[in-house]
């Protein structure tokens, strides 16, 4: 390779470290913020699952529709980013769905996808899965209304009977997992596994819940358990897809931050190995002329 050459691909790799570091500064600052939101979210979606998982006993709950195993379609609430750079986060997500898929034995053309996410949606949509809703332009500061769309879309559509909810869960900055949460049909059992997989193993907000009695309770309920049930039940939906939502945002954030430094450290040791190749292609070069000098001037002689 020409010293040229070599010239110009350091200067392309320094362009592209520049770009990456900026990148990863300003994945940073929104991951922090991303990471607070959804820690501090996760008091509030522990607590109002809490009361869907204690109300899961009483017999109104277990006779509403919401709770009844009929057959149908099965709705997928697949939370993806935007955007890429952000390593194998969407495509941890995608893969999981189609897990998901195989495991429930699920046809294309039973399944409705609705995609937070421009990733998640062009993927199944270009493998022809019908009637694919593309939700994008999900702001960092996420809040229920925007969960409240898609809630409202799937309890319009009678067709659907089930509801998962597919995202990266946080777990830290370096770790994320893809996690698939059922939130229709309601049982106690997959709420409890929502709430136990809400509450992180240490820190700030670990144990949440922890001590408490999670059978279901009597409760005084006015003007009567139905009209506050209907009501209610909806809500906690919402607040469930909105947790997933959290999740995924400070998913998404701390993974670019992850990719973006590694990108700079692989362009800074790609800069030295080039920098070395240089030298020695130079350093070639500058013997070879000498070589030919002294050549000449013996023949010379």
């Amino acid at each position: 390779m020409a010293l040229k050459h070599i010239k110009l691909k350091i200067q392309s790799v320094k362009k592209t470290s520049t770009v990456t570091r900026a990148m990863e500064a300003v994945s940073a600052v929104k991951m922090r913020k991303a990471q607070e939101r959804a820690l501090g979210g996760r008091a509030y979606a522990a607590a109002a699952l809490s009361i869907l998982e204690k109300l899961a006993g009483t017999t109104e709950v277990k006779q509403h529709p919401f709770s009844q195993e009929r057959p149908g379609h099965t709705a997928l609430i697949l939370v993806t980013s935007d955007k890429g750079l952000a390593g194998a986060l969407n495509s941890a997500v995608i893969r999981r769905a189609e897990q998901e898929i195989r495991d429930r034995n699920l046809q294309k053309g039973e399944v409705v996808v609705f995609a937070m996410g421009k990733r998640g949606g062009e993927y199944f949509r270009s493998r022809e899965y019908p009637g694919v809703t593309i939700h994008t332009n999900i702001s960092d500061g996420v809040s229920e209304s925007d969960a409240l769309e898609v809630t409202r879309h799937i309890l319009a559509i009678p067709e659907i009977t089930k509801v998962l909810v597919i995202y990266q869960n946080f777990l830290s900055t370096f770790e994320q997992k893809p996690v698939v949460r059922q939130i229709l049909p309601i049982s106690p059992e997959t709420i409890h596994q929502m709430v136990a997989g809400i509450v992180p193993a240490k820190g700030k907000y670990a144990g949440i819940g922890q001590g408490e009695n999670w059978t279901p309770s009597t409760y005084s309920i006015e003007p009567d358990i139905e009209t506050v049930v209907n009501e209610l039940m909806p809500k906690l939906l919402n607040v469930a897809i909105f947790h997933a939502l959290l999740e995924a945002k400070a998913s998404e954030h701390s993974a670019r931050m992850v990719a973006m430094k590694s990108a700079t450290d692989k362009a800074r040791d790609m800069v030295k190995e080039l920098t070395r190749k240089f030298n020695k292609v130079r350093q070639a070069a500058i013997t070879r002329e000498v070589s030919e000098i002294t050549s000449g001037i013996e023949a010379m002689k």
